[in-house]
């Protein structure tokens, strides 16, 4: 299998190379800290036993992915021969300019060199490359080794090769790509997220709903949907006639409410203050490690088991 090259082996890299390694490729890990690619092996070796157990290995033992995963100390090194190449380093424009021009410049001419940046736009790091139309953004979903969503985004000079190529890797991989058509800031998944924060901040801030009331329907309730089906395909099924039939029955509704939407709330204003002190109620911030282990396992579980219905139900 192709190798991949994990720039950057922290929070982000860590959780990539689980995901790439599991796909049966040789993953090589490298960062400025020299020390982070051996705590990111470590954190590997310790959550492998759980996804073995979920059969989120695709049929391998965590020694067999274990064995797929090496340590590069020199950046040349570690980019020789590979075929993808995926950096995750610090939210920084300078650091990233300064990071492509060397990956640019020391990957094959044919590698894929892509960011999991998750707010920076590709035109502002890459224009200057002489390798710019192999360069794009492949921005995960953490992590990703449990949701396979993961956002292509191309910079305006970007290869509808590179597109292309950087699709059937992820497909491959057993992710599920979203692929953009131009950069856009936020991407998608931050948009649409963006947009629930905002009505959520809103209805607390206005006093309409509790912190975990509107947790509760998002959980509870709008989530259990979402969980394997997107907003289109959920009003298409919500009408007797499909989506058509849903639009002409509701807009009016959205219609005024989108009038009502148009505030932003201030989020570092007392309403913060609010949704903190309830979530310090519902979860100390002693146990919010923990708590982030819960969550993880929680998703393993559903993804096992959104994998035996899609077999037994279909997808």
């Amino acid at each position: 299998m192709p190798s991949v090259a994990i720039i950057g082996s922290g929070f982000i890299g860590r959780a990539w190379a689980i995901s790439f390694a599991r796909a049966g490729h040789d993953v090589v890990l490298w960062d400025n800290d020299q020390a982070a690619p051996d705590r990111a092996i470590e954190f590997i070796a310790d959550v492998l036993p759980d996804l073995a157990t979920n059969d989120l290995l695709a049929g391998a033992t965590p020694a067999a992915l274990l064995s797929r995963l090496r340590i590069e100390r020199d950046l040349g090194a570690a980019l020789k021969g590979v075929e993808h190449v995926q950096e995750n380093a610090p939210e920084r424009v300078d650091i990233k300019k300064a990071l492509f021009a060397e990956l640019d410049r020391l990957a094959p001419t044919d590698a894929i060199i892509a960011s999991s940046t998750s707010a920076i736009l590709p035109s502002r790091f890459t224009e200057s490359l002489s390798g710019r139309h192999r360069c794009l953004i492949i921005h995960p979903i953490n992590p990703p080794y449990l949701i396979p969503a993961a956002e292509i985004v191309p910079a305006p000079w970007t290869s509808p090769e590179v597109v292309r190529r950087a699709r059937e890797f992820l497909m491959a991989a057993g992710q599920a790509p979203i692929v953009m058509k131009r950069e856009l800031d936020g991407f998608v998944m931050n948009r649409m997220q963006g947009a629930l924060l905002e009505e959520a901040f809103r209805l607390v801030a206005d006093g309409y709903a509790t912190v975990e009331d509107i947790d509760v329907g998002i959980r509870d309730g709008l989530a259990l949907r979402w969980s394997f089906m997107g907003p289109f395909e959920t009003i298409d099924l919500n009408a007797p006639g499909g989506v058509r039939d849903y639009a002409e029955r509701y807009h009016g509704i959205y219609k005024i409410l989108f009038g009502q939407m148009q505030r932003r709330v201030d989020w570092e204003g007392p309403v913060l203050d609010e949704i903190e002190r309830a979530r310090r109620v519902e979860l100390p911030a002693s146990q919010l490690a923990e708590r982030q282990l819960w969550r993880d396992r929680r998703l393993m579980a559903l993804a096992a088991h959104k994998r035996r219905a899609a077999r037994e139900i279909g997808d």
